[in-house]
């Protein structure tokens, strides 16, 4: 600029300004980065791979020229212009082609866009200003879908976004999180003066935000204490969503269930534990969506937010009310048993089992003596909210304990938790001088647990014992105040136990270890001096420090000359005897005891108890007509092991009762013992195929809907172990489950009868075209007329799944993969 006027030089500027704004506006950018020139040598990475690298330009040339880019990047549509500018310049080509996809695969480049978007430039107002001025544009680049731009400017705005939440979290929180958020949060507040059906979030905009937030937090693999924070208030609402899936078919179930496990396993434990209680309605926060939205399947496969329409029905209101929270709670249920990361479950079990605690501890809140009009319902039931709300606890303690009852508590320290929590809720309910049933249930398992632990069951190490010491004050405390006096004996025991390492025994804290571990008192495993045994649940001796010995005496505490006679030797068969005798016991865990010990012998394959394989059948199939369902479950776990040993004797015994069992209730337990021996036979199953067929078939015929439908997912089970031996029967099956299909009443059977078509793709797989294909297009129009004919919901969800199982199959068939090879020739 020496040698020109003033004039001169803002003639020049303005002639430069409007040729830059008039170019096309990539191009210009990747000319200024060509001006700029290269790294210095030294850093040049050109020069690693022996390829010329460009000369740096003059300082006072690069300034300008970032001047300039800086400029380019503030107008509007910038972003976009510098993404274009930047990628293209570097080697990728114009946008569209084949190297737009080599580009769109070069993480380093997208990078290196973000960190220019996530820099302030310094001839900015300000950060605030360069945040509303770019974070809009940032946003605009998830909204692209053409196909060959996509991928690339959805890279690049992930990781924009990853970078402004990493090194300005208030502003990202603020520009970036909370709108890309917004459709998920509208579904939380108050809808105002919207009418009934009317759309509250289209499906698109719904769509599109779940699908973002997959990409920034999942894919992106970027945990940040500011995303994590952003997110967690909308987690009620992609929960719902979630749950919604489950019911339907949409796109959005796995990026929702994606969401949910990153958050559950990337924060931190108090926070994802919060977030639990919070989508169990234990607490306020994450909110779930406002009673008033409700979700609706869209035409492209998403999901759209409506205005729920007001029911006129209070009853019908509130059934749907109760059963779409406990549909919820199952799914978080589930949720957690997809968690990956250890001991969350068992972790937010113990805490609601401390919030139970508490519940009970407090008192019964004083009835106000004045208050408005609307507080009617509270004045009149001032213990209301307590009670909803222990209710609420209760339900998610009942069904965490029955979904995922086996990966609740897998260590010692949260066995310990537990079992402090179940005393701390005794003591509350002694101190008030109220503890019901279940409460003394519940204490009598937990004091059973710490028996077991005590006795052996588990490897107890010096820091195991530090955490069993702050169960002692209880112990101490729950012997105090327990009226019954085997209770205070065996928490004292426990105590004592507990404060001298295992050191000391007696015989209640025996019976009580043999009662948890699944043990008979006076039986075999009972029998001999041994009091504080520390073996395991089979009797096999485990390593540990061994007690001291003490004089012989029973585990129920009788003197030495009373035990003499049981501590004797004894006939092999007596135990077996006795066994068989306490299977008709009318005490009913008795006899649970029993058949379960029984079951165990014919699984262990007892020479004893294969001898009398006869009379163990019989007080099996006996057993399956009584009411309690520990009885009848323990009979058909018997029934099974017993067939799996001996499956010629026994399944003839089966199918007899399968078919003419006087009562419906026996024949469909008879029919859950011949699936558990179908699955435990596996391919040996293939010799009785016939009857079991024809006995299931015969079964679909049943004047009972429940046992029709029984009876065809036994034998869609058996299909699908079956598989390839399934053989020419498949017409019939066919058959049988068109005319079901099309000629039942009931919905429960229909759904199981598409259900069959579902388990049979499955077991066949691969196979399944060599074996149906003489029926594979009745297969196929059948599911075709359940999805334009059938009125239930869940009988048309299992037709879509079965298309897809089909889909699967044949279109690696009609379409296979094209593989490139080659091939090198030697010519003579």
């Amino acid at each position: 600029m020496q040698g020109l006027t003033e004039e001169e030089q803002s003639s020049c500027k303005e002639a430069l300004q409007g040729l830059l704004d008039k170019v096309y506006q990539p191009l210009v950018v990747r000319e200024l980065l060509l001006l700029q020139g290269g790294p210095k040598q030294a850093s040049c990475p050109s020069q690693q791979k022996k390829e010329p690298c460009m000369a740096p330009a003059p300082a006072w040339l690069q300034r300008l020229c970032g001047h300039l880019l800086s400029g380019r990047l503030l107008r509007p549509g910038g972003v976009q212009a510098v993404i274009r500018g930047i990628l293209e310049g570097a080697g990728a080509g114009t946008v569209g082609g084949s190297s737009a996809e080599a580009a769109a695969a070069d993480w380093q480049k997208c990078e290196a866009v973000a960190k220019i978007l996530s820099s302030c430039p310094q001839q900015s107002l300000s950060l605030e200003d360069y945040c509303q001025q770019i974070c809009p544009q940032i946003l605009q680049l998830f909204l692209i879908q053409d196909k060959l731009m996509m991928c690339q400017f959805h890279r690049v705005a992930t990781a924009t976004v990853l970078a402004m939440a990493r090194q300005h979290p208030q502003q990202a929180e603020k520009h970036l999180l909370r709108p890309l958020l917004e459709p998920l949060l509208r579904c939380l507040r108050e809808p105002g003066d919207v009418p009934a059906g009317a759309v509250l979030v289209e499906e698109e905009l719904l769509s599109g935000c779940v699908e973002t937030v997959y990409k920034v937090c999942v894919v992106g693999k970027e945990p940040s204490p500011c995303l994590l924070g952003a997110l967690q208030p909308a987690l009620g609402a992609i929960f719902s969503l979630w749950c919604f899936t489950k019911q339907n078919v949409s796109f959005l179930r796995t990026p929702c269930q994606e969401i949910l496990l990153w958050f559950l396993e990337k924060s931190e434990r108090r926070a994802s534990l919060a977030a639990l209680e919070g989508l169990a309605e234990l607490r306020g926060s994450p909110r779930l969506p406002h009673p008033h939205c409700r979700f609706q399947v869209g035409s492209g496969g998403g999901v759209a937010a409506t205005i729920k329409e007001a029911v006129s029905d209070e009853d019908e209101a509130l059934y749907q009310k109760l059963s779409s929270e406990q549909w919820q709670l199952e799914q978080l249920a589930d949720l957690l048993s997809c968690c990956r990361r250890g001991s969350l479950a068992g972790d937010f079990f113990l805490g609601c089992l401390k919030e139970l605690t508490q519940v009970a501890s407090e008192e019964d809140p004083a009835p106000p003596s004045q208050g408005p009009a609307l507080d009617l319902e509270l004045l009149c039931h001032p213990t209301l909210p307590q009670q909803m709300r222990q209710l609420q606890v209760l339900r998610v303690v009942a069904l965490l304990t029955e979904a995922i009852s086996d990966s609740l508590l897998t260590d010692v320290r949260q066995v310990v938790d537990f079992v402090a929590a179940t005393l701390q809720r005794a003591c509350a309910g002694l101190s008030r001088g109220s503890v019901g049933p279940v409460e003394s249930q519940t204490l009598s398992m937990a004091m059973g647990l710490g028996a077991a632990m005590l006795g052996g069951a588990l490897e107890l190490e010096s820091e195991d014992f530090a955490s069993l010491k702050q169960l002692v004050p209880l112990l101490e405390e729950l012997s105090r105040l327990h009226p019954e006096p085997s209770i205070q004996e065996l928490a004292a025991d426990l105590s004592i136990s507990i404060c001298t390492h295992r050191a000391f025994s007696t015989g209640a804290l025996c019976a009580a270890a043999g009662r948890a571990l699944g043990r008979r008192k006076g039986g075999p495993a009972d029998q001999g001096s041994a009091v504080a045994s520390t073996g395991t649940p089979d009797g096999t001796p485990r390593a540990g420090p061994a007690p001291p010995q003490e004089p012989p005496r029973s585990c129920s505490g009788e003197p030495q000359g009373m035990d003499r006679e049981s501590s004797a030797p004894c006939d092999p068969q007596d135990p077996l005897q006795e066994l068989l005798s306490g299977a008709y016991s009318p005490d009913v865990p008795t006899r649970a005891a029993a058949l379960r010990r029984l079951s165990r012998m014919a699984e262990q394959r007892d020479p004893a108890a294969l001898k009398t394989w006869e009379k163990l059948l019989k007080v099996f199939v006996e057993n399956l007509e009584h009411e309690d369902s520990f009885v009848y479950l323990s009979a058909i776990q018997g029934v099974a092991q017993l067939s799996e040993a001996s499956p010629r004797g026994t399944l003839p015994c089966l199918l007899a009762q399968y078919a003419g069992a006087p009562k419906v209730e026996t024949r469909m337990k008879a029919g859950e013992a011949l699936l558990r021996t179908t699955r435990a036979l596996g391919d040996r199953v293939f010799q009785h195929r016939d009857s079991l067929i024809h006995a299931f078939l015969r079964g679909v015929r049943d004047p009972d809907c429940s046992l029709r439908a029984s009876s065809l997912s036994n034998l869609g089970e058996l299909c699908q172990i079956l598989g390839f031996q399934l053989g020419s029967v498949v017409h019939e099956l066919v058959s049988c489950l068109a005319a079901v299909v099309k000629t039942d009443r009931e919905a429960e059977v229909r759904r199981a009868a598409v259900h069959v078509v579902v388990l049979l793709l499955r077991g066949l797989s691969t196979r399944a075209v060599e074996v149906l294909r003489d029926v594979l297009l009745d297969l196929y129009r059948l599911l075709k007329f359940v999805g334009r004919c059938e009125q239930d919901e869940v009988t048309v969800l299992h037709a879509q799944l079965a298309l897809e199982e089909l889909d699967g199959l044949l279109r690696p068939l009609l379409f296979p993969p094209q593989t490139l090879q080659k091939k090198i020739e030697i010519l003579p």
